[in-house]
């Protein structure tokens, strides 16, 4: 239900009144004691905009006098442009030419701003040592692998002989039946009953050579053999000290107790392979998973013992 046409109170501003057409309010308000008109108020147009000036144009900036004389060329006061990429100003001829964006920063309308722009972050260097590349590490490794497998031939070198006894008739028959061209797996002689104790020994004591090999040196003095060879050495992130025989026998266990997990479908040499891997791919310190449980880095050993912390010399 819409209100009649006529003068009420103001909601607003009770003290007043003001004309209401059905719609809204109209007309100027009077106050509310006051004698309304009978009818409603008169509406004054509004008065027109006054006329916009027209747009004046800037004067260009006065030519520098030039010190040589009135004839000598003339250097403008100012340049052109705000220092912007691409140069901003009016329209024609511009006799200072466009600023190059400073080395290192990005061009013209890349989509990030220069402040955004952020140097790479230079090379970690532990105790002022420079981190050791993939390449001699891999060869010192390979370098202590064969020292491992030789001191297996020379220990376990008996006892290997012996294995060779245990299945000697199976290879015997083997070979007896490829001559005569019978079935290879039918029946076969089976291993004598050393063969299973001489095998458990053969890799305990592999392991245990490893063991023997790689820790106390890397405890006392963070190289093996194959790392002295390649002038590289491991030494814990926070201490420039020797390692000592716990962190250094922590840095062993996930590298050598996996060998336990071989027979298991290849679960232990699939975890060796992994550590061996993962310096591939991690980054800055390129730390293998046994250095990330032991919180050793790699590093090179500088060629004269008298180099500075700045990073030695090579």
């Amino acid at each position: 239900m819409s209100v009649a046409p006529g003068w009420y109170k103001d909601p607003a501003e009770p003290s007043t009144q003001r004309y209401w057409d059905g719609e809204g309010w109209i007309g100027d308000s009077l106050p509310a004691d006051a004698t309304p008109p009978p009818g409603p108020p008169q509406v004054s147009a509004p008065a027109p905009p006054p006329p916009e000036a027209a747009p004046t144009t800037p004067a260009a900036p006065p030519a520098a006098q030039s010190p040589a004389g009135p004839g000598a060329p003339t250097v403008p006061a100012t340049p052109p442009h705000n220092g912007a990429f691409p140069p901003t100003g009016p329209p024609g001829p511009q006799p200072w030419p466009p600023m190059a964006p400073p080395p290192g920063m990005p061009a013209p309308g890349y989509p990030y701003p220069p402040y955004a722009y952020r140097l790479p972050a230079p090379a970690p260097r532990p105790h002022g040592l420079r981190i050791a590349s993939l390449g001699p590490r891999v060869v010192a490794r390979l370098i202590d692998i064969g020292m491992v497998l030789l001191l297996n031939v020379l220990v376990n070198g008996w006892f290997i002989y012996r294995l060779v006894q245990e299945y000697e008739p199976i290879i015997q028959e083997w070979n007896r039946r490829v001559e005569a061209r019978e079935p290879l797996l039918q029946n076969l002689p089976q291993p004598g009953g050393q063969a299973d104790a001489l095998q458990v020994a053969i890799f305990i004591i592999g392991v245990a050579l490893w063991f023997a090999y790689e820790v106390p040196s890397t405890a006392n003095s963070g190289q093996t053999l194959g790392k002295r060879i390649m002038r590289i050495k491991v030494m814990a992130v926070e201490s420039p000290n020797p390692l000592g025989f716990g962190r250094s026998l922590r840095r062993w266990n996930l590298m050598g107790l996996p060998t336990f997990l071989w027979s298991c479908f290849c679960i232990g040499f699939i975890l060796q392979l992994v550590d061996c891997i993962f310096p591939f791919f991690d980054r800055p310190l390129y730390q293998a998973l046994h250095d990330k449980s032991a919180q050793t880095v790699v590093v090179e050993v500088p060629r004269t013992a008298t180099a500075d912390v700045s990073g030695g010399t090579e």
